[in-house]
């Protein structure tokens, strides 16, 4: 390589300048073009969505302004990847391409593989760096933990000065109606961009934090005391590196502080445990590509119907199920772009036992909805809260229960479901045992698609049913070597059967999980 030939830099999931090392190790090496493909066919995919790409083109706008700030506008081009490489290539001469790693849905899978392969094909040197604590080509998950530590702990980079390129047409950052996106009202989604992922950062380490590991499973109370990180951490508009040693730093000042609330202690030491489990949900899909879309215990295939109940899909995606705490949680969910960590456990789990779905759809309906959409993260929850994965154990939520615990005083519930105005609080969870539940079920509120308890015990059932299979165990122990995870200080040298995988977590970073 060069050292004055173009450098490509390709920004995925990595939108930042600030501790972006593809973009460092270009910059030291020549001028560079700062790159962003807007992919039609990627937008295409069934769990890809106008929230998703609203809440990107946002960032982008600020990203080409610090970009600029820095000497070279971002680069925005529309079409297949391969393509405009080609047109780079034809304007511009040798380059060479560099890029984050990406552990991302199938269809960026094979991309990935398909630029790869026109690189070696055109001569063009590509190079991919490490974006965060995910690893390529594991053998095995012994040291994984340590691995992690250690690159989040390494300091971050600067961003580059650039030499400004003479002649080059920015590009158009495209609206999700050019994108010809569906429509998608999220009045209540996060905003976009850097600056405010960094506010948002510095409130939660300030300010937020301390009731955190209670608040994390209210609807209501974790709106505000999660972190509310996890959009920014999925679309690279801050690094995971940087959010790691904020914490790291907010930590040691809590623990000389005379006049803290002292609650801050556990909520940071919670907070970086929740950041470990990002990354190592995210390796469970490096690792197994499939999980995505088959299930990770084969023993489970068959199980579930492969195709959903319509009625029961677009009951559950509209939330319109007759199960009150659910349908409230699906609603906020579709306002908002998020939810928090249990109630994500618990409507998968829902639409997996108690309405039967195929999880592979049920899935979908909710990738779309997340504005922090993390493919790695995100199906493996799934299927942890599908009870395909045969690690863990089977947890079948009580939609009741889980609403009279999580919401006791029916606020959240009231908020989402204004139907159920004429229905007692003490019936609010259950309106059909309500005195008036004829006057409203059936007419400003549907009747219960299925009756909570029986649905549970026949999916139970069937679910426990595989898990006594003759093979059964033998397809687990495998499982466990490679995906679970590892204690650092007491894992050394255990087997893996003692490998830690029980914990139920919830699909997002913000997981802000359990």
């Amino acid at each position: 390589m060069r050292v004055q030939d173009l450098q490509v830099v390709w920004f995925k999931r990595d939108l930042r300048a600030s501790d972006n090392r593809a973009l460092a190790a270009a910059a030291a090496r020549g001028p560079v073009l700062p790159l962003y493909v807007v992919e039609p066919e990627l937008w295409a995919q069934r769990d890809m969505s106008a929230r998703q790409w609203e809440f990107i083109a946002e960032t982008l706008v600020e990203l080409r302004e610090d970009m600029t700030k820095l000497g070279q506008g971002l680069v925005v081009r529309r079409g297949t990847m391969c393509a405009v490489l080609d047109r780079i290539r034809t304007e511009h001469g040798r380059f060479t391409l560099w890029a984050h790693e990406e552990t991302g849905n199938g269809w960026t899978f094979g991309r990935d593989r398909r630029v790869a392969g026109w690189c070696r094909a055109s001569g063009v040197p590509f190079y991919e760096l490490k974006n965060h604590g995910v690893t390529r080509a594991m053998a095995t998950r012994n040291g994984w933990a340590n691995s992690w530590d250690s690159f989040m702990s390494e300091p971050l980079t600067a961003a580059p000065k650039l030499q400004p390129l003479a002649g080059i047409d920015l590009g158009h950052i495209p609206s999700s109606k050019d994108l010809g996106l569906a429509p998608d009202r999220c009045d209540g989604r996060q905003r976009g961009t850097r600056s405010v992922g960094l506010g948002i950062l510095s409130s939660f380490l300030t300010e937020r934090a301390p009731p955190y590991r209670k608040a994390m499973s209210s609807p209501l109370a974790g709106a505000r005391h999660c972190s509310r990180l996890s959009p920014y951490l999925a679309w690279g508009a801050l690094s995971m590196r940087e959010v790691h040693q904020a914490n790291e730093r907010r930590r040691a000042d809590v623990a000389v502080l005379p006049s803290v609330d002292r609650r801050f202690n556990g909520a940071l030491k919670a907070f970086s445990g929740r950041l470990h489990w990002h990354c190592h949900f995210i390796q469970k899909l490096e690792d197994a590509p499939r999980l995505e879309y088959e299930n990770l215990h084969r023993a489970y295939d068959g199980l579930r119907p492969k195709a959903a109940d319509a009625t029961r899909l677009g009951a559950f995606s509209e939330g319109e199920t007759g199960l009150p705490f659910v349908d409230a949680c699906m609603r906020s969910l579709r306002a908002t772009g998020w939810l928090n960590f249990r109630m994500r456990a618990m409507v998968q789990a829902v639409a997996s036992y108690h309405l039967w779905l195929p999880w592979q759809e049920s899935g979908a309906v909710l990738a779309r909805l997340f504005t922090d959409y993390e493919p790695g993260i995100h199906w493996s929850q799934v299927q942890m809260q599908s009870g395909t994965t045969g690690m863990n154990t089977v947890r079948i939520y009580n939609p009741v229960k889980q609403g009279h615990d999580q919401d006791p005083t029916g606020a959240f519930t009231r908020r989402w479901l204004p139907e159920l105005a004429d229905i007692d609080d003490e019936y609010l969870q259950e309106p059909w045992r309500a005195s008036n539940a004829a006057q409203i079920l059936g007419r400003a509120y549907p009747e219960p698609v299925v009756e909570p308890s029986v649905a549970a015990k026949a999916a139970r059932e069937a679910v426990w049913a595989v898990r006594k299979g003759p093979s059964f165990r033998e397809e687990t122990q495998r499982l466990l070597v490679k995906h679970a995870s590892r204690k650092p200080a007491r894992g050394r040298g255990k087997s893996a059967k003692k490998a830690l995988d029980k914990t139920q977590m919830s699909f997002s970073f913000e997981g802000d999980k359990e």
